[in-house]
């Protein structure tokens, strides 16, 4: 179901000199190929060139934001002052020791303090007085919302 074409098709003979019309190799458009044919005839043709592979497009990356910049630059900072800090620490362990214990014996004192000072206190009451307790009595008396207040304290 071809249709006639409606141009002549020409080729190059081998005899033919590029001064009787043949076509220069610099004048042969691209996608045109000079190919020989396999009755030995040569002629220019289109050739289909496979595709090139084209390699996937990297991604462009995104922007690094500016808190991970940050963080990144003050990490060596921290692990310095950490490292400092240890070494700190291990200089100064035997003073924690010892301030340690000094403070377990001031909570024990304190805890001893607490526990014994009432009983101190209640024998040595108990021996000194053996009378009745003193009983304080207070009349306050005052007249009027805002009016001044006396009163009288009696020891009996």
């Amino acid at each position: 179901m071809h249709s006639p074409t409606p141009y002549e098709i020409t080729t190059l003979l081998p005899q033919q000199h590029p001064a009787h019309g043949a076509m220069l190799a610099h004048e042969i458009p691209p996608g045109v190929q000079l190919v020989t044919l396999p009755g030995g005839i040569r002629t220019l043709a289109y050739t289909h060139q496979p595709p090139a592979e084209t390699l996937p497009q990297p991604v462009p990356a995104a922007p690094i934001p500016t808190w991970a910049k940050t963080t990144a630059l003050l990490t060596p900072t921290i692990g310095g002052g950490i490292a400092a800090a240890g070494i700190g620490l291990s200089y100064a362990a035997p003073g924690l020791i010892a301030m340690s214990h000094a403070l377990w014996s001031a909570v024990a004192l304190i805890a001893a303090g607490t526990i014994a000072l009432p009983l101190l206190l209640r024998t040595t009451r108990g021996r000194t007085r053996r009378t009745a307790p003193t009983q304080i009595t207070q009349n306050v008396t005052a007249t009027g919302l805002f009016g001044r207040a006396s009163g009288t304290i009696n020891h009996h």
